[in-house]
């Protein structure tokens, strides 16, 4: 785990942190195999939507994308606090544009565009006893990621075990469609932006470090963001 810009903790977490996991030790079902029955229902609640604006004109910005090696279905944002749809927003920052600032306390991914604003997006983010803060970059990047859980998940959750030798791409993955990895000083740090299908977990503190998107945010975020790009996640 990254603590205040160093390397430590890391050996219980894998590229599958962002699995959130319940304090029993339970797998948490919402991050685990929501997968392609998020979003069913959303197109259903249009009427339902269509007095406001906010959720009308969001469910364009979430709705199906079925051009992708598996279809993904639209995002069921009916529940979701209006304050996590993507947005442009003013953000004053001495960062370059294209850096990537997260806020774990309030729940925000921004990416900023240069001008005093920035691309906000809501986020799941850490839950308590995984928190960090510090500087570090996207050293690599990939679509539909394999997912492999750590031999420590497995030891503590014995259903994991099946995908010991990693878990294929596609709607069920933790992971989702698509995944930034974290490096500093060249080293990976066990962290992740990684894509959701559940819109649930949205503004909750739920995972082993990581930070998750949901899938139509984070397919925007990915396309936009290169290697080497910097990423500064801010005290919670």
């Amino acid at each position: 785990m990254i603590m205040d810009g160093g390397i430590a903790d890391a050996g219980e977490r894998s590229e599958g942190a962002p699995l959130g996991l319940l304090p029993s030790g339970r797998l948490n079902r919402r991050s685990f195999l929501s997968g392609s029955a998020a979003g069913l229902g959303a197109l259903g609640l249009a009427g339902c939507m269509a007095t406001d604006p906010r959720r009308l004109e969001a469910m364009k910005l979430y709705g199906p994308v079925p051009n992708e090696k598996f279809s993904i279905p639209a995002a069921d944002i009916s529940r979701m606090d209006p304050k996590y749809f993507r947005q442009i927003v003013p953000y004053d920052s001495k960062e370059a544009p294209g850096t990537i600032i997260i806020d774990p306390a309030n729940r925000y991914l921004y990416r900023v565009e240069g001008d005093g604003k920035a691309t906000r997006y809501g986020a799941n983010v850490s839950r308590p006893g995984f928190l960090w803060s510090g500087d570090v970059y996207v050293g690599r990047k990939a679509e539909w990621p394999v997912w492999t859980p750590p031999k420590e998940m497995i030891a503590r959750q014995p259903e994991a075990r099946k995908y010991a030798g990693g878990m294929p791409g596609g709607l069920d993955n933790p992971l989702g469609a698509r995944v930034l990895y974290l490096y500093k000083n060249g080293v990976y740090t066990v962290f992740t932006i990684y894509s959701t299908s559940d819109p649930d977990t949205i503004g909750d503190g739920i995972t082993s470090g990581c930070t998750g998107l949901l899938t139509q945010d984070m397919l925007d975020l990915y396309s936009r963001t290169p290697v080497n790009t910097k990423v500064i996640m801010l005290p919670a």
